[in-house]
């Protein structure tokens, strides 16, 4: 398995916003080819988005999903995510 980790900072109005079109995200990602989970969680002043799928090609392909549908409805947020991926270790 692969994962990758999106961390937002400074994005506490775009984890709002997140959280208002949640059923939208969740369709948005259960489209990803190999998907295991999705997490999106706050932290302090932003959040952090957890994708774990079968493979890279699972993950890259979160990242352009999640990437075109922010274009598409919260391009005007403006914000970049720092990405983190690597193969998982260990997952319950």
């Amino acid at each position: 398995m692969y994962a990758v980790v999106r961390t937002f900072s400074g994005a506490k109005g775009l984890f709002d916003l997140l959280e208002t079109r949640k059923a939208e995200v969740d369709a948005a990602m259960r489209s990803v080819p190999g998907l295991v989970s999705y997490t999106l969680l706050r932290s302090g002043d932003g959040g952090v988005s957890v994708t774990v799928c079968q493979d890279k090609q699972g993950t890259d392909a979160s990242i352009q999903v999640a990437r075109e549908w922010v274009e598409q409805n919260l391009s005007w947020f403006g914000w970049s995510p720092l990405i983190e991926e690597g193969t998982v270790i260990v997952h319950i």
